[in-house]
C-alpha cells in the first residue's frame, strides 16, 4: 500500500470509529476546545473548533497532505513550477502581491516581479489619472462613470472588492456589465452620459465571446452620441494579452494593460484585472489589498500545516467531501458588503474542482468538488438556512463576521453579530426533544407532544467562524487569499488541476453552430429537442 493509499485508509477508519460522536457532547468534555482549535493572523480570526474532529483527526489529515505531496506543490508555485500541466504553465498569482523588491521568481526563464511591478504601476497611474480629473473624455469633461465590460474572474473578483471596500469608495462611479444578455449592456447605458464615460474591456484574448459582445455595444452607442470617432481612445481602455486585437478595436497601447499567461481569470484581481477597484478606491487601498493578500501567502507558505489557516480549511472540506459525504457547502459573510463574496468564491471553488480527470487524465478514484452556495446574513437565515438546521443533508458552512463597522446605526451590527453567533451554535448544539418538551411545558400535553417533535434541531453541524477585527482592504485581501489557497489544497489532495476549465469550453463551441441557425431557413441538425427549441424559437421571434 503506497503511504496515499495508507493516509486515505486511516482517514476512513477514524471516520468510521468517530462518527458516532455529537458535538454538543466534544464541548461539555473539553473547555478548552476553542483555545486549542483556532488561529489568529493579523486582525482575523480563525475558529475551527465546531468541526466534527477529535484531537486525532488533524494529525491524520496532515499526514494526507504530505502523502500527497502538498509540500512539494508548495514550493513549485512559490517558484514558477508548471501546476497547470494540460495548459503547461506556471501558476503564479501569489507573484501579483510580492513587493517590489522581492526575490526573483521566474517564468518561461524570466524574473517576473518587475514586470508584474511595471504593470501594476502603469493600471495605478491611469486610475489616479481618471480620480483626479486628469484623463478626460473628447470633450474635456471629467470622467464620471467607468464601466467594466468582462465575464467570469474578470468580472466577479473586482465586483466583490468594490462592493466590499464601499466605505473607502470614491466619486467615481463604477458600472459592470458581464451577461451577454442585452437587458445588462441597454440598462447600464441608459444611465450614462457618453462624454464622460470610459469603458474597460477585460478579455484575455480579446476574444471571449459575451465581453466582445458587449464591447461593441458600447463603441457603438459612442458613436450614435456623434462623438469623433478618432477620439474613441479617450473612452475605451482594455486589458488583454492580445495587444493586436485591442489597437484594432480602437484602443491606444497606453491604454492596454497585460494579462499574464501564468495567471487564471478568477485568480487575476490582483493583476490590471483590479483596474476598477484601483479606480474606485484608489491606489493606496489597491496596494492594501495586495499587503494583505500576500501576508496570507507568507503565513500559507512558511506555517506548519497544524497551525496554517488555508491548510485547514482546505483538509476539513476534504474530510466532509470525502469522508461524511456531504456534497454542499455554504458560505454566509455577515455584511452587506460582502453580499457577493459567495458568488466569487462559488466560481473560485467550483470551476477550479469541478473536474472528474486527474492533472494527467486518468479517471479520478474519490469524489471531488463540491456545491459552493451562499448568501448574506441575516437574509439567508429566512430562506435556506431551515435546510441546514434541519434537513437530511449534512451541509458545512462558513460564517465570515466583520467585528465593527463604519456605519453604527442604532443595533443593527450587533444584532446581525449576534445571529451569526447564535447561528453557529444552533447548528453545533442542536435542540432535543426534552428540551423541546421543556420550551412547550405551557401547553396541553397531546398537544406538546405533537408538535415538540418539529422543534427538535439534531445538531453537529460543522461550520467555521472567521472574524474580521474590521472590513479593510488588508482583511479582504488576506480573506480572498485564503480561499485561494484552500482550493489548491484540495486539487493537490485529489490529485486535479484546479487551475484549468475545458468543461467551461465545450458549450462555447457548440453556441457558435447554434447562433445563425437561429435566423437560418434550414432544418437544424441536432438531436430532436435542440431542434424543436430552435423551431420555437424561431416560430415565435417577434421580426425586427
Amino acid at each position: 500500500m503506497t503511504r496515499l493509499s495508507a493516509a486515505w485508509q486511516a482517514l476512513e477508519e477514524h471516520y468510521h470509529s468517530t462518527a458516532h460522536l455529537h458535538l454538543r457532547d466534544q464541548f461539555a468534555a473539553d473547555s478548552q476546545r476553542f483555545d486549542k482549535m483556532h488561529e489568529t493572523l493579523h486582525g482575523l480570526l480563525f475558529d475551527y473548533s465546531k468541526n466534527r474532529i477529535t484531537d486525532d483527526t488533524l494529525p491524520l489529515l496532515c499526514e494526507l497532505a504530505e502523502a500527497a505531496g502538498l509540500p512539494e506543490k508548495m514550493a513549485a508555485m512559490q517558484h514558477g513550477g508548471i501546476l497547470n500541466p494540460s495548459e503547461k504553465r506556471a501558476v503564479l498569482h501569489t507573484a501579483l502581491r510580492l513587493p517590489e523588491h522581492a526575490a526573483a521568481v521566474q517564468a518561461d526563464g524570466e524574473n517576473i516581479v518587475p514586470k508584474v511591478h511595471q504593470e501594476l504601476t502603469r493600471a495605478l497611474r491611469f486610475a489616479e489619472d481618471i480620480i483626479n480629473g486628469s484623463h478626460t473624455g473628447c470633450t474635456g469633461k471629467p470622467i464620471t462613470d467607468f464601466v467594466h465590460i468582462g465575464i467570469g474572474g474578470s468580472y466577479l473578483g473586482p465586483l466583490v472588492c468594490i462592493q466590499s471596500l464601499t466605505p473607502w469608495r470614491n466619486h467615481l462611479r463604477v458600472h459592470f456589465v458581464s451577461n451577454a444578455d442585452d437587458a445588462g449592456i441597454a440598462q447600464t447605458l441608459a444611465r450614462l452620459n457618453p462624454e464622460t464615460t470610459l469603458f474597460c474591456i477585460a478579455s484575455k484574448s480579446f476574444g471571449t465571446p459575451e465581453t466582445l459582445l458587449n464591447a461593441r455595444a458600447a463603441r457603438a452607442w459612442y458613436q450614435q452620441a456623434g462623438l469623433p470617432e478618432q477620439e474613441i481612445h479617450r473612452h475605451f481602455c482594455a486589458i488583454s494579452s492580445n495587444v493586436d486585437a485591442a489597437q484594432n478595436f480602437g484602443i491606444t497601447p497606453e491604454h492596454i494593460f497585460a494579462m499574464f499567461d501564468w495567471v487564471g481569470g478568477r485568480y487575476s484581481v490582483w493583476s490590471a484585472i483590479g483596474l476598477p477597484v484601483m479606480v474606485a478606491v484608489g491606489a493606496q487601498n489597491f496596494r492594501e489589498l495586495l499587503r494583505g493578500a500576500h501576508a496570507m501567502d507568507e503565513h500559507f507558505f512558511h506555517t506548519d500545516f497544524r497551525r496554517n489557516i488555508p491548510v485547514l480549511m482546505g483538509l476539513l472540506h476534504i474530510w466532509y467531501n470525502n469522508f461524511h459525504h456531504a456534497d454542499g457547502h455554504t458560505v454566509v459573510p455577515y455584511s452587506h458588503n460582502m453580499r457577493r463574496f459567495p458568488a466569487w468564491l462559488n466560481q473560485l471553488d467550483m470551476e477550479s474542482c469541478g473536474k472528474s480527470r486527474t492533472e494527467y487524465g486518468a479517471e479520478v478514484t474519490r469524489k471531488t468538488g463540491g456545491i459552493v452556495f451562499g448568501e448574506e446574513g441575516v437574509d439567508c437565515q429566512h430562506a435556506y438556512f431551515q435546510l441546514l438546521h434541519q434537513g437530511t443533508r449534512l451541509i458545512p458552512c462558513d460564517f465570515i463576521v466583520p467585528v465593527n463597522t463604519p456605519y453604527r446605526i442604532g443595533s443593527q451590527h450587533c444584532f446581525t453579530v449576534a445571529n451569526a453567533l447564535a447561528q453557529a451554535e444552533a447548528l453545533m448544539k442542536g435542540k432535543t426533544l426534552d428540551e423541546a418538551r421543556a420550551e412547550l411545558a405551557h401547553l396541553p400535553e397531546t398537544e406538546r407532544e405533537a408538535l415538540a417533535p418539529h422543534k427538535t434541531f439534531p445538531g453537529n453541524r460543522p461550520s467555521n467562524s472567521f472574524l474580521l477585527d474590521e472590513l479593510t482592504p488588508f482583511t479582504l485581501g488576506m480573506l480572498m487569499a485564503a480561499y485561494e489557497h484552500k482550493i489548491f489544497v484540495q486539487g493537490t489532495i485529489w490529485g486535479i488541476n484546479p487551475f484549468d476549465q475545458w468543461g467551461v469550453e465545450y458549450g462555447k463551441i457548440l453556441a457558435k453552430t447554434i447562433e445563425p441557425e437561429l435566423s437560418a431557413d434550414t432544418p437544424p441538425q441536432h438531436d430532436s429537442s435542440t431542434n424543436g427549441l430552435i423551431a420555437y424559437y424561431r416560430a415565435h421571434l417577434k421580426k425586427q
